[in-house]
């Protein structure tokens, strides 16, 4: 028989996953439950982690912001920190799954479930978010690019979890994008999706940019090729063609029953043309 564990503070945390060590945490459960109940995963026990105070909230720290890991994601779209200095992930937190889903699922798991087609991932690849991890005897931050090694592995130990999240507001940006393909409109998951962060001057140049692409690699993708040849050029049709096949040379999709390999690439280039919208409102304010 499985057995839930509800501990309600850190010390109590820590002495159930020492008497059982085969335990799977969790908080929202979106993605744990759902493979409990369909056979793919099979814990000896469960640890819910929603009653613990320290891994709850948003916290402003003026330059940065720091989310609990077990802030669900409609808490952090009623935020007017968010709503306001971050609207690239506000964006991405709009497009994941359903009300109920935003109500229940929680921005750690999304961030431990490792899935290259996770909806936050390449925002906070952008944001250069940081994540704490703690354990019983100690407490350490790692940058969010290097915590996911592949498809639903990350670099955690054992007793470990993931107990906030750091992300700087990016004030030197004017414009923010996200946007996913998907096989419908709503309750997608994506076939690939960019992230993107830019300063554009007023007559269009690129003065700064950061993106990030998901679902096609087997982490959250960069392509410093495609941001070093759009730096100090115009946002125009040409220079994104030639920014989308260095993408499509850097990335490294899979076919799946979801999607083929060659479909995604294609589609992970053409998203970048989305910013031709912005490059026109930006010159004629």
């Amino acid at each position: 028989m499985r057995n839930v564990f509800l501990p309600g503070s850190l010390s109590e945390l820590w002495s159930v996953l020492e008497r059982n060590p085969q335990s799977s945490v969790y908080a929202g459960g979106t993605d744990l439950l759902v493979k409990i109940r369909s056979g793919h995963a099979q814990p000896q026990h469960v640890i819910c982690l929603e009653r613990l105070p320290e891994l709850k909230g948003i916290h402003d720290e003026r330059e940065t912001i720091r989310i609990g890991a077990t802030t669900t994601f409609a808490e952090l779209s009623r935020n007017q920190a968010i709503q306001v200095d971050f609207p690239v992930f506000l964006q991405a937190i709009q497009t994941l799954g359903s009300p109920a889903i935003r109500a229940q699922g929680t921005i750690g798991g999304n961030i431990c479930t490792a899935s290259p087609a996770g909806d936050t991932l390449p925002v906070l690849s952008i944001l250069d978010a940081d994540l704490e991890l703690l354990s019983r005897n100690s407490s350490r931050w790692i940058p969010f690019q290097e915590f996911m090694i592949g498809p639903g592995k990350t670099i955690q130990i054992n007793h470990e979890i993931l107990a906030s999240i750091r992300i700087r507001r990016p004030r030197e940006f004017n414009i923010h994008h996200f946007e996913k393909v998907g096989k419908r409109n709503a309750l997608a998951c994506a076939l690939a999706s960019l992230a993107v962060i830019l300063r554009i001057s007023r007559n269009g140049i690129v003065e700064k940019v950061k993106m990030a692409w998901g679902s096609v690699g087997p982490t959250i993708m960069r392509c410093p090729e495609a941001e070093d040849y759009l730096l100090g050029k115009e946002l125009s049709q040409k220079t994104l063609a030639e920014a989308a096949q260095c993408v499509r040379q850097a990335i490294s999709p899979i076919d799946d029953v979801r999607s083929t390999a060659d479909y995604r690439r294609r589609v992970a280039g053409n998203l970048l043309f989305r910013l031709l919208n912005y490059s026109e409102k930006t010159q004629s304010n």
